[in-house]
């Protein structure tokens, strides 16, 4: 058995975060990084993309860019389709992205790696309604309108959603919009629910602005990927670089677990992110995470996905994703099916 489980004025803030987990990017998104800096020493510079509340704030809020024998050149992207594009464009060596860009970029036959690998909980991956919707099972949707952004991991959750219920994509009334207009949609009824992720969720609940229909726990993989260019990887001393790199991830991750109201903190100020809505999100998904290894689960999950996507047309061509993984930093981490981590309800 599967568990089941914010203000407009917010939105300006939260469309900094079109997520990892996002598979298109609105009018207004820049497909190039921008802004970042440089921490670290030496001669060799990795570069790293990230996203606003991503690697970087983390990593510095834990520590662990303390003592870099290394520099690290950091390029913002407002969602993980650039990123990767700029991975493919060897701009960016390593950077961090949700379930679903991989797969696109590989439909795509971008020159990408997935090298590392978190596993969390799918909670945040939710479709919500109003409170006041007569909607009550996932069935129910058959005939609705559902906001959801094209190609994202929410994507995926709504098409295995509706599979669970017995119905198909086309038993829907999908309506393609990125989170901000999406919101403005569900908040205003005009929509009837909006299949969407962390920290949208948890904005929309702490808000009082709706409930969870359904949720990806138990249904989706839960997985996030660090994805690096070919070529960093050919080079040993970046090759060791990124070694470094995702061994401190995997601390700073840690840290975030065993630190929610601290990170949520960091979180907030980074994002523009009201502080409950932060830690909701992190005890919800965010802090959940467990580094795993990149195992023949990751490839057959992530090919799941990939042939959804297929099917429905949206990716032009079938993808073996095993061609664009790379186990070499796996070492003794743990198998990918790893429970993730959770919270106490009263902590």
């Amino acid at each position: 058995m599967r568990r089941h489980l914010a203000a407009p004025a917010l939105l300006l803030p939260l469309a900094l975060l079109l997520a990892a987990c996002s598979g298109s990017t609105s009018a207004s998104t820049s497909s190039a990084g921008s802004g970042g800096g440089t921490d670290g020493k030496g001669s060799l510079t990795l570069n790293v993309g990230d996203q606003k509340g991503g690697s970087e704030a983390v990593l510095r809020a834990a520590g662990e860019l303390d003592d870099l024998n290394y520099k690290i050149r950091w390029s913002t992207f407002t969602s993980g389709p650039p990123l990767l594009e700029a991975v493919n464009a060897k701009a960016v060596d390593i950077g961090a992205v949700g379930n679903t860009p991989p797969v696109f970029a590989a439909g795509a036959d971008s020159k990408i790696s997935v090298v590392a690998a978190t596993h969390g909980t799918a909670a945040g991956e939710a479709i919500l309604v109003p409170n006041g919707s007569p909607l009550k099972k996932a069935k129910d949707l058959k005939g609705k309108s559902v906001a959801v952004a094209q190609g994202s991991s929410a994507h995926y959750q709504l098409i295995a959603s509706l599979k669970e219920a017995g119905l198909g994509f086309k038993d829907v009334n999908v309506k393609y919009l990125q989170p901000a207009d999406a919101l403005a949609a569900f908040t205003s009824g005009k929509v009837d629910a909006w299949s969407v992720w962390d920290p949208y969720t948890s904005q929309v609940l702490e808000g009082k602005q709706g409930r969870v229909l359904t949720d990806g726990d138990g249904l989706v993989n839960g997985l996030n990927f660090q994805v690096a260019a070919p070529g960093a990887l050919k080079d040993k001393k970046k090759s060791a670089a990124i070694d470094d790199y995702l061994r401190r991830l995997r601390k700073a991750q840690a840290w975030v677990y065993e630190h929610p109201e601290a990170w949520a903190k960091v979180w907030a100020k980074d994002t523009g992110l009201p502080y409950e809505v932060a830690l909701a999100a992190v005890k919800r998904s965010n802090g959940t995470r467990v580094p795993v290894a990149v195992d023949k689960n990751v490839v057959t999950s992530e090919q799941e996905i990939a042939d959804s996507f297929t099917e429905l047309k949206l990716i032009p061509r079938r993808v073996d994703f095993g061609d664009f993984v790379d186990t070499r930093f796996n070492g003794d981490l743990p198998p990918s099916t790893s429970k993730p981590r959770t919270y106490d309800k009263e902590s």
